[in-house]
Parts: structure tokens; C-alpha cells; sequence
């Protein structure tokens, strides 16, 4: 018998009070989101939220590499290929139960702790954004690289993106640059850095801790927690904070064609930078226009109204053919080598954009009722 996508244990703590811990258990996939770890999570930490006994939430992963490398697109590729630009009710379930789920972490009424080992991508980055308290080790490796494949940064990308510093937010959407714990620490992605090494450590102190049940005390406690097992933990150089000046000016303005002729433009001799600019010019330009389109809209919009937008976004994608074209391109031919439609920034109209943001069909019911 294969064990659980997800394993569900409970940390006793020395009071009688319990931390519940949730672990993605498919290593051999880097931990990819499927549906199945979804349809396990939401329903354990509705539950877990409501138990008296329960004071935080940890969530982490099985293995060493991978926190969570994404959503599992394989099944969602077969029905893009049969559906075309028909109604996808998979797709339909597929991004409401995510984002829903992403929903709850983002407002979870107790201390709830990401330890973020290894590698943190798309789906994975949606569900760390959201906790309380957001641990990254010294191997994390975190990106959105969803203009890689056809996609834009979903899973509330849209609303965390535009709260990061500066312009770096609409640059990690339009490059996919690959952030270490310093720079996902310096965008607001992480909160600390902890040695993967003491996550033993901070169990046990989990265990032994003076927890109250009342949620901003048990706050307070767990960063104490993390705080004393990161303590003199060195910070890797960030990037983004070596760039930030940078990075700004090569995205300023509100026309994109303007942003990529500064990115195809740019001759860095840093090869992060560099690789960063060299990746939007191979993206879909489709992701581009979208990901800037939903930078612009989303600015004022809360968290609920984003995920709703985000909904029909990703819909939209479906309905169009660069997200079928990108997964296969990199995950099932693996000929990195995709066609993308239309080709060029400049091809795109507003129609085009706005095909891809309208509502098709209902809103999915668990996202209509998110406040």
C-alpha cells in the first residue's frame, strides 16, 4: 500500500495543547501540488482551525530537495489538449480548490509555520506565501516561473507580487528569476532564515513551549521558536537587493513594450541578471501581457477579489493554446522548444487580453463566497 499524498500527524505539546503538522509525501515529484493533496489539506485545516486544542500548523515535506515544486500539470494537460477552448471542468476544479486552499493558509486564525526547504515554485510558492511565519533554509531555491510555460503567476501571485518592494514583482513575473532566502526574505516571500539542520530543534521547542491559545500570543511564541534556532545563521548575498536599483529602472513606466526593449536591451556582466532578461525574451508573450495587465488591476483589490480574478485568468489560459504549448514544450516533449501564439509582445490587442480575463461561466462556488 502506498502511503498518503499528504501525512497528518500531531506534535504534543507540554501543556496538553497539540501542533498539527501536514507533510506533502511525494518526493519522487518534488512534492508537485496535485488535486489530491488539495482535497486532503483543506478539509484538515478547517478542522484543525476549529479545534480548541490545536494552537498553530506546521506544513512541510517529505524528502530533501523539495518543498513544493508546483502544481501538477500532466492531468491538467490532457484536458487542455481535449478540451481546447471549450468549457474545462477539470480546470474548473483544479484552480478553485487551490486557490481556496491557498485562501485559508492566507487567512488561518492560528500561528501556521512553511518550512520551505529546497525548492519553492509556483504552486509551492502559493502555498508558503500565505502563512504566518515563512522559514527558508540555506538550499531553497524559490521562483514564479510560470512565463516558462504559457502561464502567468497564479495562486495569488498576482496580489503578493504587487506588494513586494519596488518593481521587483513585476520583474520576477516577467523573468522568472530564481530568489535564495536572502532575496525571498528581502521581497517578503520569507520571514527568516533557519539551518535546515536545527528543523529538529525548533520541533522539539514546539513541543516544549508555553503555548496559550490565543492566537497572537502563540504568534509571538513560534517567532521565538524560529528566531532562537536561526540565531547566527549568515544570510547568503541577495541579489535582488544587489539589483533593486536596477530592477527598477527596467521596469518603470506603464507601457510593457517599453519594459522589454530596456530587457532585450540589457548587457549585464551579472549572469543572474543577465539569464533573468534572456528568459523574457524566450517567455510567452502571451504570460507577459498578462501577468503586466493583472500587475496594473489588481493594485487596490483585496486578496478574495484577487483570487477570483486570478480564477478567470487561468481559465482564460486554458481556453487559449501558449499553456498546453509551454507544459508540453518543457514537461512532456521536453523539447524546450515552444510555439508560442501570438509570437511577439507587439502582435498582442487588448482583445486578446481581455479574452483571457472575462468570466466564463460561473464563478467556482468556493470563490464566490471568500470575503
Amino acid at each position: 500500500m502506498t502511503d498518503s499524498v499528504v501525512l497528518f500527524n500531531e506534535i504534543k505539546a507540554a501543556n496538553g495543547k497539540r501542533f498539527g503538522v501536514a507533510t506533502l509525501n511525494a518526493p519522487a515529484s518534488l512534492n508537485s501540488l496535485s488535486v489530491a493533496m488539495v482535497r486532503l489539506l483543506t478539509p484538515k485545516l478547517r478542522e484543525w482551525a476549529e479545534d480548541a486544542g490545536i494552537v498553530g500548523v506546521l506544513l512541510d515535506a517529505a524528502g530533501e530537495k523539495s518543498f513544493c515544486a508546483g502544481g501538477d500539470l500532466r492531468q491538467l494537460y490532457q484536458t487542455l489538449l481535449e478540451c481546447g477552448p471549450e468549457r474545462n471542468e477539470y480546470a474548473e476544479r483544479f484552480f478553485a480548490e487551490e486557490y481556496e486552499l491557498d485562501h485559508l493558509i492566507h487567512t488561518f486564525p492560528k500561528p501556521f509555520l512553511c518550512w520551505g526547504h529546497g525548492i519553492v515554485m509556483g504552486g509551492g510558492v502559493g502555498l508558503m506565501s500565505g502563512a504566518s511565519h515563512r522559514v527558508v533554509t540555506a538550499q531553497s531555491r524559490v521562483a514564479m516561473p510560470e512565463i516558462n510555460i504559457g502561464l502567468y503567476p497564479d495562486v495569488g501571485g498576482s496580489w503578493f507580487l504587487r506588494r513586494m518592494p519596488g518593481r521587483v514583482g513585476l520583474f520576477l513575473a516577467l523573468t522568472a528569476a530564481p530568489l535564495n532566502a536572502a532575496d525571498a526574505i528581502f521581497c517578503g516571500l520569507a520571514d527568516l532564515l533557519v539551518p535546515h539542520e536545527k528543523k529538529t530543534q525548533v520541533l522539539e521547542s514546539i513541543a516544549s513551549a508555553p503555548w496559550q491559545a490565543e492566537p497572537q500570543a502563540d504568534r509571538a511564541t513560534l517567532s521565538r521558536v524560529l528566531a532562537q534556532a536561526g540565531e547566527g545563521a549568515a544570510l547568503p548575498p541577495s541579489k535582488l537587493r544587489e539589483h533593486f536599483d536596477t530592477i527598477n529602472a527596467l521596469m518603470a513606466g506603464d507601457d510593457l513594450l517599453d519594459i522589454a526593449g530596456r530587457l532585450r536591451q540589457l548587457h549585464s556582466e551579472d549572469p543572474w541578471l543577465q539569464t533573468a532578461a534572456k528568459t523574457f525574451g524566450k517567455g510567452a508573450p502571451s504570460s507577459a501581457a498578462l501577468s503586466f495587465a493583472l500587475w496594473q488591476r489588481v493594485h487596490r483589490m483585496s486578496l478574495a477579489e484577487v483570487f477570483r480574478l486570478e480564477y478567470w485568468a487561468s481559465l482564460g489560459f486554458c481556453a487559449h493554446k501558449d499553456f498546453a504549448e509551454g507544459i508540453r514544450a518543457l514537461l512532456i516533449d521536453k523539447d524546450r522548444n515552444p510555439a508560442w501564439k501570438p509570437a511577439t509582445l507587439e502582435e498582442i490587442t487588448p482583445a486578446f487580453i481581455e479574452d483571457h480575463l472575462r468570466p466564463r461561466g460561473e464563478m467556482a462556488p468556493e470563490l464566490a463566497s471568500l470575503a
